[in-house]
Order: C-alpha cells, then structure tokens, then sequence
C-alpha cells in the first residue's frame, strides 16, 4: 500500500513538474496585429519611460539603440497620440490601439526598453464625445 502511494505522489509530481515546464507555460510574443483602432475597440494607453538618471544618457541611448527599441517602438498601426519629454522623469507618450494589441505592446516595450527605462502604464479610454455631451446637454438645460 505504502509503495503504491510512493508511486502515485511521485508521477503526480512529475506531472506537475511537466505542466509546469510546458512550452504552453512561457509567454512568447505575441504575433503582430493588424487590427486598427475603431470607436468601439480603441483605448488610450499612456506610458512613462522613466529614465535611469544613475547613467548618463548616452550609455542609456546606446542600450535602447542594442535591445532595438527606436525600431519596434511604436509598432506600425498603433498611433501615437502625444510623444512629450517630462524633464526629470523620462518620455511620456500616449498611445491609441486595439484592445486586443495591448499585450503585443507591452511585450515590445519589455523587450526593448526595460534597462533604461522603468515603465508605467495607464490604460483609459476616450471619455471626450460623452463628457462634451453631458456639458451640451447641462448647458441647454
């Protein structure tokens, strides 16, 4: 009894070691999109590339120009909304995309700008046609 339950605990491990360890597991990138953005799928995607201000910014230039970030940044189809330099924080630029190229998007910029750059995200959607609604609306009233 006791060797059958030895045998059995060891090949659920094993198991769990292999669905573990599957290439189903690892997250590979994902295939470039080509869905363009449209009233009913688009969102804003607002990124902070904070700069690594312990380097100088030509080493920090040289590993964005090695890891190919200028080349996949941004990825064709995605528009790019705003592209301003905060002094003292880095590059914010806003993004409009298909939902469903979010993770192609993230995936890029961790590949690409994480050394020189820490990274923050804000996804949001675009609220102006409702809100100058309402105020049209408020204001005939």
């Amino acid at each position: 009894m006791g060797s059958i339950r030895l045998m059995l605990t060891v090949m659920a491990w094993l198991m769990g070691a292999y669905v573990l360890t599957s290439p189903a597991m690892a997250q590979t990138a994902p295939p470039p999109g080509n869905a363009a953005p449209t009233a009913d799928n688009a969102v804003l995607l607002t990124v902070f590339f904070k700069h690594d201000q312990s380097r100088p910014l030509s080493e920090l230039n040289a590993q964005l120009d090695k890891q190919g970030f200028r080349k996949a940044f941004p990825p064709a189809g995605v528009e790019v909304v705003s592209w301003y330099v905060m002094m003292g924080i880095g590059q914010v630029v806003t993004l409009r995309l298909p939902a469903s190229r979010l993770r192609e998007v993230n995936r890029i910029i961790e590949d690409t700008a994480w050394g020189p750059y820490r990274t923050e995200f804000y996804p949001t959607y675009d609220y102006k046609p409702v809100g100058m609604a309402e105020h049209d609306k408020a204001a005939a009233n």
